[in-house]
């Protein structure tokens, strides 16, 4: 990411931003090269893969994508990075991160996870704060067009693909868990509060039905962005648009939850997107002509990156587009 900007000046605002996910860590190493307060506010009703290992064995909370936060703003040396990174290739912990581990281990050895998330950004040198949305041990739960239901974040994914149901909306279980306090605080002093990108219904969603969360965005007075996804999400948002993501998030949340949204107007390779369609994943196409009675206002620009084997946001390009928001009188 040497190519990033590296800005200069003071700028006294302070950012917030709510997701989850690979798309939320990318975006912050661009953000982290400027000159702002960044938090990062984490979803934590994750259950699969190497975080869902962890939180069944030792009862935490998931620390998968914070972990990739907390790498995605640090300042660590290299070694100490990759060492975070390092994943075992064999015996009980194939597969499981180092990272995850050691945020396990500070959570051992702290009063609470918040605070073993806090220790951890202190020994990596992070550029901001990640903040898990809440404490409490939530799980997500995927109610579809036929009213049917599953529970867990890695089964609603597995149960559409396998029965070709529609996603109605989401719940947490249990409802209404208490946000943490420094996430609500955080919000309460943002100049900008950023949703996404990432997964809707996994990665976004969640941290808005975490009691408090919606209220303090809509109270506050901070520009409201959304960054709309590249692609679609097999087994989560097949054949959605633009217009279908945003009003999922007015379902879950409230009507004026954005102000700007960010979208991708640039078709990717062929080549990168035959390789979507074999996943049953398209480019989102822009719509935006539904909300001619919105106050929403769309940036539609290039914000791809450049080679690599997916197509993803581009973080240098969100950077810049947010700094001019951010900056602009």
């Amino acid at each position: 990411m040497e190519d990033i900007k590296i800005y200069r000046g003071k700028v006294n605002n302070k950012v917030v931003v709510i997701g989850g996910g690979t798309g939320l860590s990318t975006m912050l190493r661009g953000l982290k090269k400027l000159p702002i307060d960044i938090t990062a506010i984490v979803a934590v009703s994750d259950d699969g893969g190497g975080s869902g290992m962890i939180r069944s064995d030792l009862g935490i909370l998931p620390p998968g994508d914070i972990r990739n936060c907390i790498l995605a703003l640090s300042n660590a040396e290299p070694t100490m990075t990759e060492l975070l990174r390092y994943r075992f290739q064999d015996g009980n912990l194939k597969g499981q991160s180092f990272g995850n581990l050691f945020l396990a281990a500070m959570n051992g050895i702290s009063m609470s996870f918040s605070q073993a998330v806090l220790k951890m950004c202190k020994i990596l040198s992070v550029n901001g704060q990640v903040l898990p949305v809440t404490e409490e041990d939530v799980n997500l739960k995927g109610i579809f067009n036929d009213q049917s239901s599953i529970i867990g974040e890695s089964k609603i994914s597995e149960y559409i693909k396998k029965t070709g149901k529609k996603l109605d909306h989401v719940e947490l279980i249990p409802e209404n868990p208490k946000a943490l306090d420094d996430a609500l605080e955080e919000i309460r002093k943002a100049k900008m509060i950023i949703l996404g990108p990432g997964s809707l219904y996994t990665s976004i969603i969640p941290n808005l039905l975490v009691n408090g969360i919606s209220e303090a965005i809509r109270k506050s007075s901070a520009k409201k962005v959304y960054i709309a996804n590249v692609m679609t999400q097999q087994g989560e948002t097949e054949g959605y648009t633009l217009s279908d993501h945003i009003s999922a998030l007015h379902k879950h949340s409230f009507e004026d939850i954005i102000e700007y949204c960010l979208v991708n107007n640039r078709k990717g390779e062929e080549i990168y997107l035959e390789k979507y369609r074999l996943e049953g994943a398209e480019p989102v196409i822009i719509d935006d002509d539904k909300f001619t009675d919105s106050n929403i206002k769309f940036i539609k620009k290039d914000f791809l990156n450049e080679g690599g084997n997916y197509l993803r946001h581009d973080p240098r390009k969100l950077a810049d587009v947010i700094y001019e928001l951010l900056t602009e009188n």
